[in-house]
């Protein structure tokens, strides 16, 4: 019977002194978390609560603020609405057609149901336009803080082939709206006195004066020249103001069919719209002036300027097939 005892003893001791270990465990790893910082001890007892992302340069809480949009069925303004409703902004999607409108906003609350997205069907091309759309607006207790002036028109014809309504047209679109949409959104934000931001969508056709282009390059020339002094007055009460001028781009605009817009983008002569959408929020945000997309085509600038008739003619009679 004695070695049965001596062995149930040593047994029992062992328990005890593998029962004192783990208190001590416990005492040491009571201490060792008291050693840690707060954040430490913190993403211990929460190991899957994520860190808050840090917001980018023009990002907002989602539906805190509104950004409006003209010309936004397609294209260009197709991939502003986009981006902007990407960094938290409800919408305004202005343009002439209801149906196009309807798709962009069906595709932007497909990815960002939390958006609040109001058409505003209005054709931009009149004389009253710009107050019809600021009173509009108004009427919906709807604050802009950002204003896309995105709508245009191509045209691409002598002007002795030119007829006096497109003549109209494009100066009261390009000019005329915009200009008054600046001034009556830009007047808000100042009231408000939360700033806000402006871009209005020039061309690199400013400095190509080449036949056929005389009124469209014009009308966008005066749209860079207002939007950089424009830019300087109101930067003083927070407002900033961005012209975007760039070179060819892959959309409808010029009546090309995809499969050359697709040619295009390969042979570096045509950039895609969100390409172009994505470098002119990035200037505004900013604060810059004035861009053109792409450094190479900066670079041809001074070449445009200087081309002489007698390297334009053979293009000319190249392009008047084109003209219309």
């Amino acid at each position: 019977m004695e070695p049965m005892n001596k062995r149930e003893g040593g047994q029992a001791e062992a328990a005890a002194a593998g029962q004192r270990e783990a208190e001590v465990g416990k005492i040491g790893g009571r201490a060792g978390e008291a050693g840690r910082s707060e954040a430490e001890v913190s993403k211990v007892a929460r190991p899957n609560k994520k860190t808050p992302r840090r917001m980018r340069r023009g990002e907002v809480p989602h539906g805190s603020a509104w950004a409006l949009v003209s010309g936004a069925g397609s294209g260009i303004g197709r991939c502003y609405a986009r981006r902007l409703a990407a960094a938290g902004y409800n919408l305004v999607l202005v343009g002439n057609r209801q149906q196009p409108l309807e798709s962009v906003r069906e595709e932007i609350a497909a990815l960002e149901s939390w958006c609040d997205i109001r058409i505003v069907v209005c054709d931009l091309a009149r004389v009253d336009a710009a107050r019809e759309l600021f009173d509009r607006t108004q009427s919906e207790g709807l604050e802009i803080d950002v204003l896309i002036n995105n709508a245009g028109m191509f045209s691409f014809r002598d002007m002795l082939q030119t007829p006096e309504e497109r003549i109209e047209r494009i100066i009261l679109l390009h000019d005329l709206t915009n200009t008054q949409l600046c001034r009556l959104y830009a007047s808000e934000m100042a009231r408000r006195g939360h700033g806000g931001y402006i871009l209005n969508m020039s061309s690199y056709s400013q400095w190509m004066p080449w036949p056929g282009l005389a009124l469209y390059s014009a009308s966008k020339a005066y749209l860079r020249a207002f939007s950089v002094a424009f830019a300087k007055e109101v930067r003083e009460v927070g407002i900033r103001v961005t012209a975007v001028s760039p070179a060819g781009v892959a959309t409808d605009l010029y009546g090309l069919t995809p499969r050359w817009q697709r040619i295009g983008q390969r042979l570096g002569v045509l950039i895609s719209a969100d390409h172009c959408a994505r470098a002119g929020l990035r200037a505004l945000w900013r604060g810059r002036r004035s861009i053109v997309p792409d450094w190479w085509n900066r670079l041809w600038i001074p070449l445009c300027k200087i081309l002489p008739m007698w390297v334009l003619r053979p293009v000319r009679r190249f392009t008047m097939k084109f003209q219309k």
